[in-house]
């Protein structure tokens, strides 16, 4: 992607709904049965883009202009080239659109018509001009009306397989612009594009890399998976910009959708209550228009601490794992370091249960922690009792000893109410449980209805745990996180690119999706962090419920793995050293987490 950071407005920091394509589709259909015009939607949507492209544009040349250390922007009277690539639907239709009315405002139109036959632009004056309901324009498509009016309007266009074929460079330089429309898929696109489409958008990404330019989605990139994220052998669109129409596809914020989707702007075209019908007695029905999950932007603020309090006002938290098994010399780092963030994060005292060995390391790198031998289970179990929360697996091994310290811990904590957080092994041996048919399953399932049972897998994890590929649970990321909710209970995060979250409230379950975090956190030992920060925040009573929440957690560790790579630390003096994402650490996180922490305190 090119560097035209920031060019969208200000970024929203409201929660913002998320739906699935087939939700889309029924918000139209609901608006086409109040009478409202479809053609009259498909150009409302492109007058609005057209305006915000060349805003866009104005913003790139601004942008640009500052790179060569001018303080005042210039406007110019250099022609403002468009290339607009079109597919046969309606998203291909909005293409056509924007060509009309870019073209009005003065720009150099090229529109690239990609899988068309040379029969499909002869032009049909009747069908434009003609607005009674018995001419042949009432049998056309959305799509071809606005072909027509495009060509009626003497836009210029070429088809993209001649220009593929053709060994003419003139002909290939035609493709040269400022900004470049993607408008060749839509939203109904569920597999990868092949063919002529697929080359076009290897075409498209190429040339838009080379000429430096601005590559702008409509609706979404094409080749993306709106309901998934998903994108099919690496082949779409990568936008700079998306213009997302009607309302925000969930696809956009996960998996690879955070890749490929760059800056999102919303085109709201559909008042939300006006698409609902106005009389719904399906329960099925009113659950089409409820978002399929809620895109988190903000993390909630924390009031400062009472002066008369104590560190036993701030819970106790207990931390479970780094063991070291027989010929190995096991993960002691990972209990390490989910025991500094639990820290960074404001508990008020921890203890780390874990193997002897590791317990000069421990108290060297953390020394106003507690340890406790991991095998001393009647010692343990006698911390469990006086914990806040207890944090499991986190290196604890995955052999029949550490399955059975595991059982034994979880029973001991659902025996004495307390929050519970089963991370990393925790989960391996879970899954195990599971396959077993083990009553503990059963047990944590029930106890989690009305106690506070935290779950964080990665994908790899999630995937033993449904016994699925890990492939069918990347596919699905939201299908799996719900059935890992409906099997084990309890709330959970499926960590990946836009993190998903399945909060369990009342008996009501909604998901989130986490719009903090950066690649650079792709490294071992971040889970063991969020495991850390969860445990932290469950363990402060004095905190609101919404701030001891998992999606808090998971908001405040992207957060924080956001302020390492953008804002740098200072190590000397006036001296900053940039961290960045192929640097990032996890043992740089406690910093960044109290940094974070303290700027969420309110008074």
């Amino acid at each position: 992607m090119k560097n035209w950071s920031n060019l969208s407005t200000i970024k929203n920091t409201k929660p913002v709904a998320l739906y699935s394509s087939e939700q889309i589709y029924a918000m139209e259909q609901a608006w086409f049965a109040q009478g409202y015009d479809s053609f009259g939607l498909m150009q409302q949507a492109a007058w609005q883009m057209a305006q915000q492209i060349e805003l866009l544009h104005e913003q790139k040349c601004l942008h640009a202009n500052h790179s060569d250390n001018t303080n005042v922007y210039h406007r110019t009277e250099r022609l403002r080239r468009v290339s607009i690539w079109v597919g046969k639907g309606n998203n291909g239709g909005d293409g056509w659109l924007i060509a009309h009315y870019l073209q009005q405002a003065g720009w150099q139109v090229e529109v690239i018509a990609v899988g068309f036959d040379k029969n499909d632009f002869v032009i049909d004056d009747k069908s434009v001009t003609s607005n009674s309901k018995d001419s042949d324009s009432s049998n056309m498509t959305d799509a071809a009306k606005a072909l027509q009016i495009a060509l009626s309007a003497n836009c210029h266009y070429q088809r993209f397989e001649e220009i593929h074929s053709s060994h003419n460079d003139s002909e290939k330089m035609a493709l040269s612009a400022d900004v470049y429309i993607d408008a060749l898929f839509g939203i109904g696109l569920d597999r990868a594009p092949e063919g002529v489409y697929k080359e076009a958008i290897s075409t498209f990404n190429r040339t838009t890399q080379q000429q430096n330019a601005l590559a702008v989605a409509v609706d979404i990139p094409s080749g993306l998976v709106a309901s998934t994220g998903e994108v099919f052998d690496c082949v779409a669109v990568q936008a700079d910009v998306t213009l997302c129409l009607i309302a925000r596809k969930f696809g956009l914020h996960t998996k690879d959708g955070t890749d490929y989707s760059g800056d999102i702007i919303n085109i709201p075209l559909i008042p939300y209550q006006t698409a609902r019908p106005h009389k719904i007695s399906d329960k099925n029905a009113i659950e089409t228009f409820e978002p399929v999950a809620i895109l988190l932007t903000a993390a909630h603020s924390m009031k400062s601490r009472r002066q008369n309090s104590y560190k036993g006002s701030y819970g106790h938290a207990l931390i479970i794992g780094g063991n070291r098994v027989d010929g190995s010399q096991g993960m002691g780092g990972a209990a390490i370091l989910s025991a500094s963030s639990t820290m960074a994060t404001g508990a008020g005292k921890i203890t780390v249960a874990c193997h002897e060995a590791f317990h000069g390391a421990l108290l060297t790198s953390l020394p106003d922690a507690m340890t406790i031998n991991l095998h001393d289970a009647n010692g343990v179990k006698a911390l469990i009792e006086q914990a806040s929360v207890v944090a499991i697996g986190m290196g604890l091994g995955r052999d029949e000893k550490a399955k059975a310290l595991f059982i034994d811990y979880i029973q001991t904590a659902i025996a004495h109410e307390k929050s519970i957080v089963i991370d990393a092994d925790g989960l391996y041996h879970l899954a195990s449980l599971q396959t077993d048919n083990h009553e503990l399953v059963t047990e944590l399932r029930e106890y989690s209805i009305n106690h506070r049972v935290c779950l964080t897998p990665h994908s790899g994890e999630a995937a033993r745990l449904l016994d699925q590929k890990i492939s069918e649970v990347e596919s699905y990321r939201l299908q799996a996180i719900k059935k890992c909710a409906a099997v084990y209970g309890g709330d959970w995060v499926l960590k990946g690119a836009g993190s998903l979250v399945l909060e369990q409230k009342s008996g009501r379950t909604q998901v989130y999706v986490c719009d903090a975090g950066n690649a650079g956190m792709a490294t071992a030992g971040m889970g063991d962090i969020l495991s850390g920060v969860t445990a932290g925040l469950l363990a402060q009573q004095d905190l609101a419920a919404e701030s001891r929440s998992l999606s808090q957690a998971v908001l405040i560790h992207g957060f924080a793995g956001d302020t390492l790579v953008n804002q740098g630390r200072e190590y000397y003096s006036d001296n900053k050293l940039l961290t960045g994402q192929r640097g990032l650490q996890a043992q740089d996180m406690p910093a960044a987490i109290r940094h974070v922490m303290q700027l969420m305190m309110i008074k």
